[in-house]
C-alpha cells in the first residue's frame, strides 16, 4: 500500500533529475530547486490541514512487520530520483501519528504551533552551531534574553544567575547534578572520586522522572543511593519523610548533598511542597533542584501557579520545558541556575581549538564551553519567535485555557460516574481515570473491580489504535493497576473534542 502522491508529481523537466541538480551543485537551477522544495512545502501544508482536521484518523495503524512491507526504507547503490523523494516525504507524512490533531491526548508534548514551526524551518535552514557568537550571533543574543527572561519569571533573585538550553529534561535534570556536585566539591573536576571522603547521597519522590535516578547511575554514585522518598495519595514527596531520610544516612556516615523535586510529575501531574522541602535543604546544607520540566509552563499563570510552585525561586537549579505546556517544537528544554558561572566553573575544558580567549568580541557569549556536548542544535529561535508572537500575556491564556479544559474534563467525568471513574482531582492537565465497560457498572468499586479495569486499559487502548479516531495514555502506578492519563496540552483542543474523547471510549469499549 503506497501513498497517494499524484497531487505532489514533479513536472517531466524535473522528475527524473537527482539530488546534484539541485543547489548547491555547479549544474543545479534556482528553478529546479524552487520546484522541489516548493512541493515538499506542499506536502507539510496538506499535512497541517489534515490533522487539523476532526474527520481525519490520527494515524492508520500497521504492526511493525506490516509496516516494514508498506514501505520502502532501503539505502541504494544509486540515489533516487527528485519525484521519488517527494513520494518519500508523502508516504512518511502519509503514515506518520498526527501529534497535532485535536483528539492526540497520549503525550506530555502535544499539538502544533505553527510561529514555533516556522521558526524551526528557518533553524533549519539557517543550519548553525550555538557553541560560539563567532557563528550563530543573533542566536546567542537570543538565547541569552530569552533565557534571562525565564530565570526572572522564576524569581527577581534569579535575574543574574545562569541558563542553557539543552538536549532534553533529563540531560538538563544532569547538568542540574553535576553543578550541585562541584558547587559542594570544586576539585572533583580535576581530582575525581578521591576528593571525597564518603558516600554522596541524592534524594527525590518516588514520583519523579527516572531520569533523576538515571543520574545517580551515569555520575558514579549508584542507585542505590538515589534515596527514594516516599509520596502522599496525591503523588507529592512528603518532606517528613525526606527529613527522616536523610538524618538516617547521616547517621551512616554518608553525604547527603542533592534533593531533586518534581512539578508537575509524568503520572499524576503532581506539585512536590517546595517551601517545605527548602526549609529541609536550607537546614542540611542540600543543594535543591526543581524539575518543572512539564510544570514549569504554569510559572506564566497568575491564576495557576500558586501554591503549585509557590517557593520555586527558593532553588538553586530549575529544568523548564517548553516544548511540553507551552507548546514549543520538540526539542526546547532549559536549565536554569541562580548562581552564575557554575556551569563554565564545571564543565569548561578550555579547549583552544575552539574557545580561543584573543576573539575580537566578548568571549562570555562563547557557550560551547560551558555545556558537555560542545556542539548545539539550535532550539531557541523557535521559542523566541514564538513568544514575540505570544507575548508573556498569550502564554498566561494558553497556560489557563489548558488549566480551564482539565477542569472541563473533570466535570464531564463526574457526571458519567457510570461510565467512568475519576481517580483523583487534578493538580495539572492530567487527568487520571478508568473507564467502566457496561459488565462492570454495577460491580462495587474496590481492588477486585481495579484489577479488571486496569486489564481493560491496554485492549481499549488497543482499540483506539485500530480504529486510529483517538490516543491517550495509559499506565500502572506504585497504588494500582492500569489506568487512563489523560493529557491536555494542545493549543486546539476545546469542549467539544473533550466530549468526543469520552464519547469514543464509551463507543470502543462499553461492550468489553
Amino acid at each position: 500500500m503506497a501513498a497517494n502522491t499524484s497531487n505532489y508529481k514533479l513536472s517531466a523537466a524535473i522528475a527524473n533529475l537527482k539530488y546534484n541538480d539541485l543547489i548547491p551543485y555547479p549544474n543545479a537551477s534556482d528553478k529546479t530547486t524552487r520546484e522541489f522544495l516548493q512541493k515538499v512545502v506542499d506536502i507539510l501544508m496538506d499535512y497541517i490541514q489534515k490533522q487539523n482536521d476532526r474527520n481525519e484518523k490520527i494515524l492508520d495503524f500497521h504492526h511493525p512487520e506490516e509496516m516494514i512491507k508498506v514501505l520502502d526504507l532501503k539505502i541504494p547503490l544509486e540515489g533516487v530520483s527528485l519525484n521519488q523523494l517527494i513520494h518519500d516525504c508523502a508516504t512518511t507524512l502519509k503514515h506518520q501519528v498526527k501529534t497535532g490533531h485535536p483528539h492526540f491526548f497520549n503525550q506530555l508534548s502535544s499539538g502544533l504551533d505553527l510561529v514555533s514551526m516556522a521558526g524551526e524551518w528557518l533553524t533549519a535552514t539557517a543550519n548553525t552551531n550555538m557553541f560560539t557568537y563567532e557563528i550563530a550571533p543573533v542566536f546567542i543574543l537570543m538565547e541569552t534574553v530569552v533565557m534571562t527572561h525565564m530565570r526572572e519569571i522564576i524569581g527577581r533573585c534569579w535575574r543574574k544567575g545562569d541558563s542553557i538550553l539543552a538536549p532534553g529534561g533529563s540531560i538538563s535534570n544532569l547538568y542540574a547534578f553535576l553543578a550541585a556536585r562541584h558547587k559542594m566539591f570544586p576539585n572533583y573536576k580535576e581530582k575525581g572520586i578521591a576528593t571525597i571522603q564518603g558516600q554522596l547521597v541524592m534524594y527525590t519522590s518516588d514520583q519523579s522522572h527516572y531520569s533523576v535516578k538515571s543520574c545517580a547511575s551515569i555520575c558514579g554514585l549508584g542507585t542505590d543511593n538515589c534515596v527514594m522518598v516516599p509520596s502522599d495519595e496525591r503523588g507529592r514527596m512528603i518532606p517528613a519523610e525526606l527529613e527522616r531520610l536523610i538524618v538516617d544516612r547521616k547517621n551512616k556516615g554518608h553525604i547527603p548533598f542533592f534533593v531533586a523535586c518534581t512539578s508537575g510529575t509524568t503520572v499524576l501531574g503532581a506539585f512536590d511542597p517546595l517551601n517545605d522541602i527548602a526549609d529541609i535543604c536550607k537546614k542540611h546544607g542540600m543543594w535543591m533542584h526543581v524539575d518543572a520540566a512539564w510544570g514549569g509552563g504554569l510559572l506564566l499563570s497568575k491564576k495557576y501557579r500558586h501554591p503549585r510552585l509557590s517557593g520555586i525561586e527558593r532553588a538553586d537549579s530549575v529544568t523548564w520545558n517548553p516544548h511540553k505546556l507551552m507548546g514549543a517544537l520538540l526539542q526546547c528544554s532549559t536549565i536554569h541556575f541562580k548562581e552564575d558561572g557554575l556551569l563554565m566553573s564545571c564543565n569548561q575544558m578550555s579547549a583552544d581549538y575552539l574557545f580561543m580567549q584573543d576573539k575580537l568580541y566578548d568571549i562570555r557569549y562563547d557557550t560551547g564551553d560551558k555545556v558537555i556536548q560542545c556542539g548545539r542544535h539550535n532550539d531557541i529561535f523557535k521559542l523566541w519567535l514564538q513568544w514575540r508572537a505570544k507575548g508573556d500575556d498569550g502564554f498566561e491564556q494558553l497556560m489557563d485555557r489548558l488549566m480551564e479544559l482539565t477542569e472541563y474534563m473533570v466535570k464531564r467525568i463526574k457526571e458519567q460516574p457510570n461510565k467512568f471513574h475519576l481517580i483523583m482531582e487534578p493538580e495539572m492537565v492530567n487527568v487520571s481515570f478508568w473507564y467502566v465497560p457496561k459488565r462492570l457498572r454495577n460491580e462495587p468499586h474496590g481492588p477486585s473491580r481495579e484489577k479488571k479495569l486496569g486489564e481493560l486499559c491496554p485492549r481499549l487502548k488497543a482499540k483506539m489504535m485500530e480504529e486510529g479516531t483517538l490516543m491517550t495514555g495509559y499506565q500502572p502506578d506504585d497504588r494500582r493497576p492500569n489506568f487512563f492519563r489523560n493529557i491536555i496540552s494542545s493549543a486546539a483542543v476545546t469542549e467539544a473534542d473533550i466530549d468526543f474523547l469520552l464519547a469514543e471510549m464509551d463507543r470502543l469499549g462499553q461492550d468489553m
